[in-house]
């Protein structure tokens, strides 16, 4: 990487701003962020941005003291004062992108919130948006009209799983029919790296006002290594849900995986069930949320480092990010 590049990361994203910087071997660029009495605040670089190609980090998770839309709110008006600083291209990196959740209308009159928030990146400015693993891949990306460009996860977490000791039948279980697509592909890579087979199968979810329902599950998973693959993490409710189908159904040892751990209010409680040995995320969101102790002894968190850093050298050096990104 040359000088022509300027990372920045904001707020509580700083330790992976800085990670992503060590592994491009440039330094993370120097801002400031001030908030003032009335509850409004200021961020801005602190260094030329003048014709330089701009990346900026920011993980856009609600936390103690700083909302989601607070931090949306920061990011926006970063990337404008980048933009206002004449540089060549800005590139919003946000690892966790709020809101992509509600891509389409499901009851009368919805929000499609997707949109939305794509139309405000569009208004300050920003060239691309690059994020990891999105609920919907084609929403994201029919969303904006600047660049978009997705990454999957799956290469993050498959590693976990093909260092364990696994039994001779592994059984790949979407939580939800939504997420059958994405449990497919990671089945498929699973398969590659151990090569022997895989199987998979799927849950029935109904979700209306908050409230999950549904029980049945389609495939055998009986005397089996299950995994749960979703791409986020919550309350845990759907995956508890669906690692006590597998376990009456005779599993012999049941593993979650999701890019994404929100460890929501009810996370703890569904990582203490003993029907799941362990759950794997990356570190898109730190497990802020949860007992150290619950930590060490059932989640392990995988560093999405590599692969953003990775991304962003590409988006720099004009490469593909063919084998990288999914639509």
């Amino acid at each position: 990487m040359n000088d022509d590049v300027r990372l920045f990361a904001l707020g509580a994203s700083k330790p992976l701003g800085e990670s992503i910087a060590r592994s491009l071997g440039i330094d993370l660029a120097d801002h400031e962020e001030r908030e003032f009495d009335d509850g409004e605040h200021k961020a801005r670089p602190l260094v030329n941005v003048r014709g330089r190609d701009v990346f900026v980090v920011h993980s856009l998770y609600g936390e103690p003291g700083a909302s989601v839309n607070d931090k949306l709110c920061r990011f926006l008006f970063f990337l404008g004062a980048v933009r206002t600083g004449a540089a060549d291209r800005v590139t919003a990196v946000a690892p966790y992108l709020c809101y992509a959740r509600k891509d389409k209308r499901t009851k009368a009159r919805d929000p499609v919130t997707t949109r939305y928030v794509a139309a405000l990146f569009e208004a300050v400015g920003v060239d691309r948006v690059l994020t990891l693993e999105v609920h919907n891949p084609a929403a994201f990306e029919n969303a904006f009209r600047c660049g978009a460009d997705h990454l999957v996860g799956d290469t993050l977490l498959l590693q976990s799983f093909a260092n364990r000791s696994l039994c001779d039948r592994v059984v790949v279980v979407s939580p939800d029919v939504g997420g059958i697509k994405r449990a497919e592909g990671f089945r498929e890579a699973l398969e590659r790296r151990l090569g022997r087979s895989v199987d998979g199968a799927f849950m029935e979810k109904k979700r209306s006002a908050g409230v999950v329902s549904g029980e049945r599950l389609v495939g055998e998973v009986d005397d089996s290594t299950v995994l749960l693959v979703d791409d986020v993490i919550g309350t845990g409710t759907t995956i508890r849900r669906a690692a006590r189908a597998c376990a009456d159904a005779g599993a012999t040892e049941i593993l979650a995986a999701a890019t994404h751990g929100l460890f929501l209010d009810g996370a703890a409680e569904m990582l203490a069930d003993p029907a799941i040995t362990r759950v794997v995320v990356t570190n898109t969101v730190p497990p802020f949320r949860l007992p150290s102790g619950l930590v060490r002894e059932k989640v392990e968190v995988v560093d999405a480092t590599p692969l953003l850093a990775e991304a962003i050298r590409r988006i720099h050096e004009g490469g593909s990010l063919v084998d990288l990104a999914a639509g």
